[in-house]
C-alpha cells in the first residue's frame, strides 16, 4: 500500500463535497467559520474546492463536479491533505469519473495525499483502497472541525492531531466519555457542550480471547450493504460490480474487519440482513477478526451484540466491540490497509507499522 505523508505547518488542505452538498447551504455557514478558524490554528490553509460549496441540489444533480474536485485536489502539489466536509448516500455515483479515469488513477499512485472522513466516504476509502493507497477513515469537516462547541471534542481531537508530522499516534485506546448526538446544529447553539455520559464499558469482547492481527478493512456497514445489495439506489449495485469496489472474498483473507453502524441507527432486523450480506460474500469465513464501532447514542447496544455472534456463527472468530470510531462521538481514526494487533486482554489496537510515509 502507498502511504502519504503527514500534515506540516503551512501546508494547504482542500474542503471536498464527495457526497452530500450541505456545506453549501446557509446552516452550515457557521461550522465553515469554525472549521477555517480551527485549520488556521493549525497553520494549514484550507481549500474549498470549486463545487464544494454549491449546495445539495447542484451536487445531487452533478456528481461529475464532485469527482471534479477531487481530481483537482490530485492535480494540485500544493494541496497534501483532502477534507471531506460529510457523509451522506450517493457516492458512488462519482466511480465513473474516477475509476474509470486513467488520469486520476495515476495521480492516486504518483501523488498520494492525506483523505480522511467516514460514513458514505466508505465508497471512496474503497476506492482508494483498489488503487493501493491507505486512507483513514476518521473526522470530517463539518461534524468535526466545524464540532460547535468551544473546541474539537478532546478524545477525537487527538486522533486528528496523530495527523501532523511528529504526532503519529500507535494505537488505540477506549475514550473515557461518550457522547449523545445533538438535536440542535444551530448557529444559536454554537459554544454549547454536548452531553457527555462517563464510558462504563469500554472495549467488550462479544466472543474470543487472547489476540489477533491483520490488515484493516471494512466501513460504514450501511454503506457497505447498498453496495452489495442496491437497496438505496437502483443503480448502484450494477456500478460498484462494474468497478470491482467490494473487495472480492480473497482480498478479505487475514484481514482485521472494522464495521460501524449510521446516523439511521439501524433497527436490529435491519442490522441483521446488513451483517448476512456480508455473511453471504465470505467474510466472516476468511478473516482473522472482527472489530465493532459504538452504536450512536448506544441505540440498540445490547441487540448489535447478540446479532454479531447469531449472524458470524462461529465462537472462534473473535469479534471486539465499542470501539470510538464512526458515528458515535468521539471518534478515532481507522487506517485502511495498515497492520494491527488487537489485543482483547490489554483492550488495545495497536499499529504494528507506521500510518503514514516515512520522513
Amino acid at each position: 500500500m502507498i502511504k502519504p505523508k503527514q500534515l506540516s505547518k503551512g501546508d494547504k488542505v482542500a474542503i471536498v463535497s464527495l457526497s452530500s452538498g450541505m456545506l453549501g447551504e446557509e446552516f452550515c455557514s457557521h461550522n465553515i467559520e469554525i472549521g477555517i478558524a480551527r485549520l488556521r490554528e493549525y497553520g494549514l490553509e484550507p481549500i474549498f474546492m470549486p463545487n464544494s460549496l454549491k449546495g445539495i441540489e447542484y451536487l445531487h444533480e452533478h456528481p461529475e463536479k464532485r469527482a471534479e474536485d477531487l481530481m483537482m485536489a490530485f492535480k494540485d502539489d500544493s494541496i497534501k491533505g483532502i477534507i471531506c466536509a460529510i457523509g451522506g448516500d450517493d457516492t458512488y455515483r462519482l466511480l465513473p469519473y474516477l475509476l474509470g479515469d486513467e488520469e486520476f488513477v495515476k495521480l492516486v499512485k504518483n501523488s498520494p495525499k492525506l483523505f480522511t472522513g467516514f460514513s458514505d466516504t466508505t465508497i471512496n476509502h474503497l476506492m482508494f483502497y483498489k488503487l493501493g493507497l491507505v486512507t483513514y477513515y476518521g473526522p470530517c469537516f463539518i461534524c468535526d472541525l466545524g464540532e460547535i462547541a468551544t473546541d474539537m471534542l478532546p478524545y477525537t481531537k487527538n486522533a486528528w492531531e496523530g495527523y501532523f508530522t511528529g504526532a503519529e499516534r500507535n494505537e488505540i485506546t477506549a475514550s473515557e466519555v461518550w457522547y449523545e448526538e445533538r438535536t440542535d446544529f444551530s448557529r444559536a447553539a454554537i459554544g454549547t457542550k454536548r452531553i457527555a455520559h462517563k464510558e462504563e464499558r469500554g472495549y467488550e469482547i462479544i466472543q474470543g480471547s487472547g489476540s489477533f492481527s491483520g490488515k484493516l478493512l471494512g466501513g460504514c456497514l450501511e454503506s457497505l450493504y447498498d453496495i452489495l445489495s442496491g437497496t438505496r439506489y437502483e443503480d448502484e449495485l450494477v456500478v460498484c460490480e462494474k468497478y470491482t469496489l467490494f473487495p472480492e472474498k480473497e482480498e478479505w483473507c487475514g484481514k482485521v474487519l472494522f464495521v460501524e453502524t449510521c446516523e439511521e441507527q439501524p433497527e436490529p432486523e435491519l442490522m441483521k440482513t446488513e451483517l448476512l450480506k456480508l455473511k453471504e460474500k465470505g467474510v466472516f469465513d476468511v478473516v482473522n477478526g472482527i472489530i465493532v464501532g459504538k452504536p450512536q447514542d448506544e441505540k440498540y447496544y445490547e441487540e448489535y451484540k447478540d446479532i454479531f455472534r447469531d449472524v458470524v456463527d462461529n465462537p472462534e472468530l473473535p469479534i471486539m466491540y465499542n470501539i470510538n470510531f464512526g458515528h458515535a462521538l468521539p471518534r478515532c481514526v481507522i487506517p485502511y490497509g495498515i497492520e494491527v494487533l488487537v489485543d482483547m486482554d490489554r483492550k488495545k489496537i495497536v499499529f504494528k507499522e507506521s500510518l503514514y510515509e516515512a520522513v
